[in-house]
């Protein structure tokens, strides 16, 4: 049994981000090759978000504690709480490290005894710096687009009318104040053929919840529901001809970028910060602009928008990039390779072997007069 631990105290909301579509979809594949997998809720019961992913199975557990009892392995995804599990234990790191302050320490010591999973090379990278360890014990195994985002149709495009979406959360760190900044350019100000999408995702936080309420007043923004299921966000993405991610690079550093694999998947060309791990995600529709910078971002739509819709051929490539099966693959390979001393471990008993006491110096014997005089003589002693 692989056990998908979620963040203690917190529903698996759909929807919303890319964590829970990497959860959701590695725990649905899994069980789609016979392979049992599930997902751990903490402290929630049955009211941890269950109902809206009707074919995934989870398990509510009432205390952080019960997770030391599960069989099986345990992955965490999301936070990293401080347990210690019967099984082996990983780590998925979704998000970067902390910035500042007491978590910084607190996420290093919950991760140190945990095999560690980054989704991208770049946050691979900026765990290991943060963790202190050696890159390569950090074990890489990139998100994905589910199956529905490379066959949903495309509608047909309408004379006169160009659409972009924002498809990220309501929230500083995805860039949206950059969208909104970028909304009054010239470049996109006064061509009134450009209609443009934000859904409500994140808008249930309380800086969502400010942020909505500014949406709902600007005459460019089209305010709809956030869709919950892969086929509404698929069906949404392909109503578009670009998506835009406009990740902040100041202070939060995308580790990968789901929607921009998602968006070219679904025939959208996609214009996103050139931050973070984003510039890994090209599957052939990618635009990489300045991050923080509203006319690059301007400026990248608009050139974006010129070039030719993306062919069926040019979509069936991009979509054997990044698939749940190769996804799931890797994560295989990881889970079932042998079980070797986490960086934390190896740090530790490097430590201790630099803190050994010295050897003791060679103790010389003295040698026997006989000896001496039969080696003096060309003998060999016995």
């Amino acid at each position: 049994m692989i056990s998908f631990v979620w963040s203690p105290g917190e529903r698996l909301p759909a929807g919303t981000g890319g964590s829970e579509n990497y959860t959701v979809g590695q725990v649905r594949e899994l069980n789609r090759r016979g392979i049992a997998a599930r997902v751990v809720s903490i402290g929630l019961g049955a009211a941890d978000g269950r109902e809206e992913f009707a074919d995934v199975p989870f398990l509510a557990l009432p205390r952080l504690e019960d997770v030391t009892g599960l069989d099986g392995t345990a992955v965490f995804v999301s936070e990293a709480p401080l347990v210690p599990t019967r099984g082996p234990a990983y780590q998925i790191l979704h998000v970067p490290p902390p910035l500042r302050g007491p978590r910084r320490a607190e996420v290093a010591a919950a991760t140190r005894d945990r095999t560690l999973i980054a989704t991208s090379r770049y946050a691979a990278g900026l765990w290991a710096q943060f963790l202190d360890v050696d890159v390569d014990t950090v074990h890489v195994v990139h998100p994905f687009a589910e199956p529905v985002f490379a066959v949903v149709p495309r509608p047909a495009p309408e004379p006169g009318r160009q659409r972009v979406l924002y498809a990220g959360r309501l929230s500083p760190e995805k860039g949206i104040y950059t969208f909104l900044s970028m909304l009054h350019s010239e470049l996109v100000d006064q061509d009134p053929s450009l209609h443009f999408t934000v859904t409500t995702a994140g808008a249930d936080k309380p800086q969502g919840r400010i942020i909505e309420a500014m949406l709902r007043t600007h005459p460019r923004v089209d305010l709809v529901p956030a869709r919950t299921t892969p086929a509404g966000v698929a069906a949404l993405m392909a109503a578009h001809d670009v998506v835009a991610m406009p990740s902040n690079g100041q202070y939060w550093h995308e580790t990968f970028g789901i929607v921009s694999i998602e968006a070219q998947h679904a025939g959208a060309r996609v214009v996103a910060s050139d931050d973070g791990g984003l510039p890994e995600t090209q599957c052939g529709g990618l635009r990489l602009v300045e991050a923080d910078h509203a006319e690059a971002l301007a400026l990248g739509i608009v050139e974006s928008l010129s070039l030719p819709p993306v062919s069926g051929a040019e979509r069936a490539l991009a979509a054997e990039r990044y698939t749940v099966a190769q996804s799931v693959d890797t994560l295989l390979d990881v889970l079932r390779s042998p079980s070797t001393t986490t960086p934390y471990r190896v740090v530790q008993e490097l430590e201790e072997m630099v803190n050994l006491p010295s050897a003791a110096p060679p103790t010389r014997w003295p040698v026997p007069a006989t000896t001496r005089a039969a080696c003096g003589a060309g003998g060999v002693a016995s």
